[in-house]
């Protein structure tokens, strides 16, 4: 399996230069070359590097300094730094290098088996690393991350208003009774999983599962605004996909479960538990009153404290049920949370909310994942059978290319969901129309994206990258590139021939069928004369692949005609 990563070389010898390039392209290495550090610069701001190779002998660069500069670069200094010097450069300037951050160092002329060795030593640390990185987020908040790298440690802080949400399964315990284990917790995690997907989205930080038991936090590690309507519209997201499964499961005669939803807002305490198995925790009241609340709501309803409705019944429907007891012999108002107001939900139905409540709470002010479900759906039911090649699955793996090689390039945040609306919109036409089908999924674009909150502006980059795929066109911007280059990406993968066999499939249920010569050849004039990659990225990291699959089909075109 191919890793991906960003190499950058800082060097302004032509002989260096050339001889790296021929050595590391390919295997998933997306080399960038500089020739100083001016022209460096700009490409650490913008992409993530996972090594830099610097010639420390460069007049152009003052290597010591540039790698004390690496070091704050959040780009780069988590980067492994190799320096390059000639055989004759002295050990004392080495040691200098090492001390300024340089893991290694590689001697030119190059060993070619030495550099390519050690470039694969690098690259598997970067993984490894990555990975823990990974584990680590999953874990701890962003926050704390940020406060143990900085300064070793996390200090307890309170809180005014932070908001607690806790969800629990009803009659859990009866399903432990009667399920296997492994379906049950094959179950469980099903949920979960999808919870996690919608805290996540609305900015909110899961704290923990106990049991069947879920705990998520709003405005304690983040500081998006509005945290408790962030928090209702989870809990919402929540309850109505709970919702959804038992109605299917109603529908097919399986067994379902049934949730009970709580929040409340107040004073937290916030911190690190723990000297072996570290954790994060809160503390206080408001986390004892938000218990009650769930536990004394109903089935697959929303219970809210008082305090939570002074934040949230400008937007949403709520209905009084009147004190419930707490311990000690308290007492607290409660409501429950029915839907969205219309006037602040998408699709006036009181179950999403507006564009302009998104950006209320400082979230995304289209809904990227809703809109995705939408056209994944849409295409699973509506393309034709005769789509071997532009099947949904054709739609996913463009996805997935588009998604690595925008990484690469460094395209983050709203252009990268520009970027994946468009892939996931570009083949629609073919559910009207095989040839010219660009310009039906451009209207289908334009006609629903609006619904999921994209603006215009936003819409009419969709139709632009949409569009950059027809035949006659050439891209122009980084993303109509990345599209097209995604598109194609097979064309010099591995499993390219198994890809270009549903191809195949597809022409001849269209009427053009092709004989065994005729098809190697059409392959030839596409990949040999017509095809083009335009990223950088996609030029280093597929372009050796296609030479290869073109290499693979002369071969077979001449074994073809010696045949017969």
């Amino acid at each position: 399996m191919e890793r991906f990563i960003n190499i950058l070389v800082i060097d302004n010898d032509p002989t260096n230069v050339k001889s790296l390039r021929t050595m590391l392209l390919g295997g998933g290495n997306n080399l960038v070359f500089c020739e100083d550090e001016a022209s460096a610069l700009p490409i650490l701001e913008k992409r993530k590097v996972g090594i830099i190779l610097i010639n420390i002998q460069s007049k152009s660069v003052n290597g010591f300094e540039l790698l004390q500069r690496l070091k704050s670069n959040p780009n780069s200094k988590e980067a492994y730094k190799i320096v390059i010097s000639d055989s004759t450069y002295s050990g004392a300037r080495l040691v200098k290098g090492f001390k300024e951050g340089a893991v290694d160092y590689i001697s030119s002329p190059f060993n070619k088996n030495l550099v390519k060795a050690k470039i694969e030593v690098f690259k598997s640390l970067y993984f490894k690393d990555l990975r823990i990185s990974q584990l680590l987020e999953n874990i701890f908040p962003q926050t704390i991350l940020q406060d143990l790298r900085s300064v070793g440690k996390f200090s307890p802080k309170r809180v005014e208003q932070g908001v607690v949400l806790f969800t629990d399964f009803i009659a859990f315990t009866r399903s432990a009774k009667i399920l296997k284990p492994m379906k049950l917790l094959q179950e469980l995690e099903s949920y979960f999983n999808k919870f996690d997907e919608i805290i996540e989205r609305y900015n909110l930080e899961k704290i923990k599962t106990i049991g069947d038991a879920y705990m998520a936090l709003a405005g304690v590690t983040e500081v998006n605004n509005n945290p408790a309507i962030r928090a209702t519209l989870a809990a919402l997201e929540i309850r109505n996909y709970v919702l959804n499964r038992k109605q299917l499961a109603i529908a097919i005669n399986e067994s379902y479960w049934d949730i009970r939803i709580g929040l409340h807002i107040g004073p937290l305490v916030a911190g690190m538990i723990g000297s072996k198995k570290i954790s994060f925790d809160v503390w206080g009241d408001s986390v004892n009153i938000a218990a009650r609340a769930e536990q004394n709501s109903v089935e697959n309803s929303i219970t809210v404290t008082d305090a939570v409705v002074d934040h949230i019944q400008d937007y949403f429907e709520v209905i009084h049920r009147g004190e419930i007891k707490l311990k000690y012999g308290s007492q607290a108002d409660m409501f429950f949370v029915e839907k969205l107001k219309m006037d602040h939900s998408l699709f006036n139905e009181g179950k999403l909310p507006s564009r302009e409540l998104r950006i209320s709470c400082d979230l995304p002010p289209m809904d990227f994942e809703f809109a995705r479900r939408f056209i994944i759906n849409k295409l699973k039911s509506s393309l034709p059978e005769e789509l071997d090649y532009h099947s949904i699955k054709h739609t996913l793996n463009v996805e997935k290319s588009a998604i690595r090689i925008a990484k690469l390039e460094g395209v983050t945040g709203e252009d990268l969901t520009i970027l994946r609306t468009a892939v996931l919109f570009h083949d629609a036409g073919f559910i009207l129309r095989y040839s010219k089908n660009e310009e039906f999924g451009i209207k289908m674009a334009e006609t629903e994206l609006i619904k999921f909150g994209y603006c215009q502006d936003q819409i009419k980059l969709v139709s632009d990258i949409i569009s950059s795929t027809r035949k006659e066109s050439t891209p122009e911007t980084l993303l109509e590139m990345i599209m097209c280059d995604a598109d194609h990406d097979y064309l010099g993968r591995a499993d390219y021939h198994n890809v270009a066999k549903t191809l195949r499939n597809e022409l001849a249920n269209y009427d053009m069928p092709m004989t065994d010569l005729e098809w190697i050849d059409f392959q030839i004039q596409y990949l040999d004369n017509v095809h083009v990659y335009y990223t950088q990225t996609s030029k280093n990291i597929r372009e050796r692949g296609k030479k290869a699959r073109i290499l693979e089909l002369k071969g077979m075109r001449a074994k073809l005609i010696v045949q017969t």
